[in-house]
């Protein structure tokens, strides 16, 4: 009985050793210890990568992105204050429509083959032409002796500047992590407030002698180009056949795109202006623009191996959200920048020079506030907060812009112009890198491309939507005018034309009281409508997702240090 007994026991004592975890020693526990540490610090590592140090190739390329968009923002508003002058010198008063418009056309609608080009070839040669297109565009359109010659070298530098549109924001991309972008995007968009805002103030010091507003650009753009071609070299999948390069890019899409988005911007553009919008040809052109868009949409998604223009960007609902806010943001921002002026002109009598002047707290106010968004972007990683942040400014700002009349102090109308500025710094910094969030890094380009397109095209819908309001609005209350001459002067969208200080003071004291009122209540209408599509945005930020904000940089057009390998010492 007792060896059974005891046989018995030792299973029994064995198997509750096989079911209990075997013992560790001191050293084994500190090494386990050891290992969820390295984890945990590997972890923490992917989260919160430590913050690479910028070479001083980064920052001469940056300091010449910078460069680039000052002088991009410069000159499109420098032109705005000298053109009557201009025209009058090369004898173009029946073509003014197309001398003010024909860079419009020339930098929107290549946009997106700019973006498709820069994947195929790399950044570098995309950027060299198109500073040096804008250059050579400068130097033609300083020395034109006549109409054609000055349409010819703006077509040319809207060519450019299309390229430079897209590539600005692009590289900052391929340079910067995701996370990080809104603090140099703030930055380079300060460069081009300044740059928007003493334009005008310089073009008015160069009326006299406008030829020296396009001769400025030519040592600024020579000192951009030396340096991009010197230290611009960004890596990217390079193809050995240059055949098989060119066969790579969509020539039929780009040109349905570029026909259709001309087609609508002439619509656009020419109606109300050289045609009523009841005008057979403005209602063609906008029907054949829209038709042709459709056309190329259906093309991108079902005959094109490489679209420039892929379908699927817009099926993500952030990226989709981020195109439309892109569209009204921009709107609404040379809306501002058009008709805030105007009420300084028409309503407070200033002169073109001092109307930039009193606009210069916009520009003051726009830097900060874009600075603080590109900070808190990449501290925290969240861009829906200043999305409603900054929507919600604008949509006071405009609100309030509403409420200017001929009676308004200093002190109310630089005080308004702080939410407004504000509203634009914190979303145009805060909108391209949400708009990335959502999509894979090999879409940056064609998405980057795409979005400076619906900027631009933001930016003529800008000033074509509210004309029509502001021109509408002033038509209604002619009658509030007694002179017949006036009325007939201000009638049929006359009346943005003639918004000049000069015009108005020269009325009579009555008839002047007369035109500056209705010059208020029209300027209160289009402000109304500001602020209605700045509401409409910020509820469109709801449907945005939050998306995290990616730290490292993982693209294949990195910038290329050209760094030399360090000699083996041993």
């Amino acid at each position: 009985m007792s060896v059974p007994l005891e046989s018995a026991m030792v299973e029994a004592a064995e198997a509750a050793e096989a079911k209990s975890p075997p013992a560790t020693t001191k050293s084994e526990e500190e090494a386990q210890q050891d290992s969820i540490g390295e984890k945990t610090t590997e972890q923490e590592k992917l989260q919160n990568p430590p913050k690479s140090k910028r070479s001083w190739r980064f920052w001469l390329v940056f300091t010449s992105l910078c460069l680039i968009s000052f002088i991009s923002a410069v000159d499109s508003t420098i032109v705005t204050v000298a053109l009557p002058t201009m025209t009058r010198a090369i004898g173009g008063e029946k073509e003014y429509i197309w001398l003010a418009n024909v860079f419009v056309f020339a930098a929107t609608t290549t946009q997106p083959l700019f973006g498709q080009v820069s994947n195929i070839f790399g950044r570098r040669y995309p950027m060299l032409i198109s500073i040096a297109l804008f250059a050579l565009g400068s130097g033609i359109t300083g020395g034109a002796n006549g109409v054609a010659m000055f349409i010819a070298g703006r077509t040319v530098q809207g060519l450019g500047s299309g390229g430079l549109f897209v590539l600005l924001d692009l590289i900052v991309c391929d340079l910067v992590p995701l996370r990080d972008r809104g603090k140099y995007l703030a930055f380079m968009l300060s460069t081009a407030a300044v740059g928007t805002v003493i334009g005008p103030i310089i073009g008015g010091s160069l009326t006299s002698n406008w030829r020296w507003i396009f001769y400025l650009n030519l040592p600024i753009s020579g000192i951009a180009l030396a340096a991009m071609f010197a230290f611009l070299r960004v890596k990217y999948n390079r193809d050995p056949s240059w055949r098989h390069s060119l066969m790579r890019v969509d020539f039929l899409g780009n040109f349905i795109f570029i026909a259709s988005t001309c087609a609508l911007l002439f619509g656009l553009i020419t109606g109300g202006n050289l045609h009523p919008w009841s005008s057979w040809r403005v209602i063609l052109s906008l029907v054949l623009g829209i038709l042709g868009w459709i056309g190329f949409h259906i093309h991108q998604a079902w005959f094109c191996k490489e679209p420039s223009v892929p379908p699927h960007l817009f099926k993500n609902r952030t990226s989709a959200i981020g195109f439309v806010l892109c569209f009204t943001s921009s709107m609404l921002l040379v809306w501002v920048v058009y008709f805030l002026p105007l009420y300084f002109q028409a309503v407070l009598g200033a002169s073109p020079m001092r109307a930039g002047v009193d606009f210069l707290p916009y520009t003051a106010f726009v830097v900060p506030f874009g600075m603080a968004a590109g900070g808190y972007l990449s501290k925290v990683g969240k861009f829906k907060p200043l999305h409603w942040v900054g929507f919600a400014l604008s949509s006071i700002g405009c609100g309030l812009l509403s409420i200017l009349d001929e009676t308004s102090s200093k002190a109310r109308w630089v005080c308004i112009q702080i939410p407004v500025a504000g509203g634009t710094g914190i979303v145009m910094t805060a909108l391209l890198t949400s708009t990335l969030a959502a999509l894979p890094e090999k879409d940056v380009a064609v998405a980057t491309a795409t979005y400076s397109f619906l900027r631009s095209f933001g930016f003529v819908w800008g000033v074509t939507l509210p004309s029509i309001i502001f021109n509408g609005q002033f038509d209604s209350r002619l009658d509030e005018i007694s002179d017949p001459a006036v009325r007939n002067v201000l009638r049929n969208g006359q009346a943005y034309s003639y918004a000049s200080g000069g015009f108005v003071h020269q009325l009579p004291s009555e008839t002047r009281q007369e035109v500056i009122r209705v010059y208020v209540h029209a300027l209160w209408a289009q402000w109304i409508a500001a602020a209605a599509f700045a509401i409409f945005s910020f509820f469109l930020v709801f449907v945005e997702k939050h998306v995290e904000l990616r730290n490292e940089l993982n693209t294949e057009f990195g910038l290329d240090e050209m760094e030399k390998p360090k000699a083996d010492k041993s």
